[in-house]
Order: structure tokens, then C-alpha cells, then sequence
């Protein structure tokens, strides 16, 4: 399994280079609705992930909001496995929402960078920034089957107490 981080960082990177290639071609005007369709989906996945926290560790969150952001906090729950995508989805966003302001100062301006460079470098920056939300969508797979998991094992735990209670025995 080591050699998978590798090989997806270097396919990662070549995308991003052939995205840089290919986008030259790709004026900023047809790119522009794949950053909103990016921003939508982090947003969405910013919005989900944080109401999921909320309801699955509510503890935790009184816990910190008690504590400040230097204090700390018990372990021992999957809730930094449900942060990390928030984080993510939140920087995602701020890059995003960063690009529609730059972008049009960049068009106005020029600011001596040619048009073709201009738009393969935004492409890259788009290919990169949904690669990084397509993993950010997979880091929320982890935490969804752990908490099934436990949702299973504590319906297969109720049902043997009802056995052992004498209860749903059937006729």
C-alpha cells in the first residue's frame, strides 16, 4: 500500500501539468463555471461535514468551544477524521472565492502576463483544486463507514440482548 501515495502524487502532478498544457486553449470565460461548480460542491461539503460533527460529537464541539482554541481535548472518537475535510472544503473555498478577485484584475490589467500562460495556469490551479476536493470527497468515506459499522454492531449487540431477554424468539 506504500507505493500507492507515490504513484497517486505523480499522477496527481501530471494532470495538473497536462491541465496547464491542455488549458492554454481554454479561455477564462468556460473556466469560470468549473470554480463555481468547485466552490458549490466545497460549500456543500463544508456545510455537511460541519452538521454531521454537530450531530454525531456534540460533547466534543461544547467541549472545545469550553476550552478555547488552545485547550485540549479527549480522544478517543473519529471526529478529526470528519475536521480534516472541513478544512479542506474551508480552503478550497477561500482560494476559490480568492480567484474572483484576482481574475478580473488580471484580465484588466495584464500585470505583463501573456493570455495563453494566464489561462494554462488557471487551468492547472482548477485541475489541482478538484483533485484536492475529489480527495477531500473520499475523506469523508472513512468516517460514514465507521459510524455504519457502529451503528451495525450496536443493532446485532440489541438483537442478541433480545434473544438472551427472551424477546423476538418467533412462535
Amino acid at each position: 500500500m506504500r507505493f500507492l501515495k507515490p504513484i497517486a502524487w505523480i499522477f496527481s502532478v501530471a494532470l495538473v501539468c497536462a491541465g496547464a498544457w491542455f488549458g492554454r486553449k481554454v479561455p477564462f470565460v468556460e473556466q469560470w463555471p468549473l470554480f463555481e461548480a468547485l466552490r458549490t460542491t466545497a460549500a456543500i461539503i463544508f456545510a455537511v461535514i460541519g452538521a454531521w460533527m454537530a450531530i454525531v460529537y456534540p460533547e466534543r464541539l461544547r467541549f472545545s468551544l469550553r476550552k478555547g482554541a488552545g485547550g485540549r481535548t479527549p480522544t478517543g472518537d473519529a471526529s478529526s477524521e470528519l475536521f480534516t475535510p472541513v478544512v479542506n472544503s474551508t480552503c478550497i473555498l477561500a482560494i476559490v472565492l480568492l480567484i474572483g478577485i484576482v481574475a478580473p484584475l488580471v484580465r484588466a490589467y495584464g500585470f505583463g502576463i501573456p493570455a495563453e500562460l494566464g489561462r494554462g495556469l488557471s487551468y492547472a490551479l482548477l485541475v489541482a483544486l478538484t483533485l484536492w476536493q475529489l480527495w477531500t470527497v473520499f475523506l469523508t468515506l472513512g468516517p460514514a463507514d465507521s459510524i455504519k459499522s457502529d451503528m451495525d454492531r450496536e443493532k446485532g449487540r440489541r438483537s442478541d440482548l433480545d434473544v438472551v431477554a427472551g424477546k423476538n424468539l418467533g412462535p
